[in-house]
């Protein structure tokens, strides 16, 4: 789904122009990423919650040459679905958790 998909999707609910429904996923997309910046927690309950992960330097590799290259930290944002959409997702009854970018436990 796109952002026009999701802007598309709030027009069809009720009386709203689509110039309206683009403001409230605008606001809705500057909510969160404003909350980030600012190193605040959002979390939505029933859908997750997203937070700012900081990732320490490192020396990593260049894999087209292979020399080696100095990775600053940084900050990364990470989503962490709650339970509620784990099932949703998953209804069958296996609901193993994941890591973000792993395997199941």
């Amino acid at each position: 789904m796109t952002k026009a998909d999701l802007v598309e999707e709030v027009t069809k609910l009720g009386d709203l122009t689509r110039r309206d429904s683009e403001t409230i996923v605008e606001t809705i997309f500057d909510s969160v990423i404003g909350a980030l910046k600012s190193g605040d927690k959002i979390e939505i309950r029933g859908f997750g919650s997203f937070r700012i992960r900081q990732r320490k330097p490192r020396i990593g590799r260049n894999p087209k040459t292979g020399t080696k290259v100095e990775v600053p930290a940084k900050k990364v944002p990470y989503f962490k679905p709650s339970k509620e959409l784990r099932d949703l997702v998953n209804p069958s009854g296996n609901t193993q958790a994941t890591s973000a970018g792993g395997t199941a436990a």
